[in-house]
């Protein structure tokens, strides 16, 4: 089963039925508006449901949680330290080096932390 946007060209998904297709509607929507929002495109206001020769279902995305999950996307890195470090870390009640990796590279970047919160992006586009 095919999932197509007539007003945004390009957003396209497939899924194995209806219930699928709407969740993976969804989730290509607020992708590709994202995008369009990084490329600078202006998104086109919702049309009408009501045309003939096709089903239509309204889909709704919230545009800061998509934000915020592309923004917070963790990778994952694997590192070593020496095991001196690692004792006195433990010895210093130090258990997320991740956190710790994060707070020295932010510092390091001159990155304000707290300034970086998913929710300091633009207001909520509606599609």
């Amino acid at each position: 089963m095919g999932v197509t946007s007539p007003d945004l060209p390009g957003c396209v998904t497939v899924s194995k039925d209806e219930t699928d297709a709407i969740k993976c509607a969804k989730e290509a929507l607020g992708l590709h508006i994202y995008g369009m929002e990084v490329d600078g495109e202006p998104i086109p206001t919702p049309s009408s449901i009501k045309r003939k020769g096709a089903a239509y279902v309204l889909i709704e995305v919230w545009m800061p949680l998509i934000r915020a999950s592309i923004k917070e996307y963790s990778v994952k890195k694997t590192l070593a330290i020496p095991a001196w470090m690692d004792r006195a870390a433990k010895e210093a009640g130090i258990k997320n080096y991740s956190l710790m990796l994060q707070v020295a590279i932010a510092q390091e970047l001159g990155i304000d932390i707290k300034a970086e919160t998913p929710f300091s992006h633009p207001a909520p586009t509606i599609a």
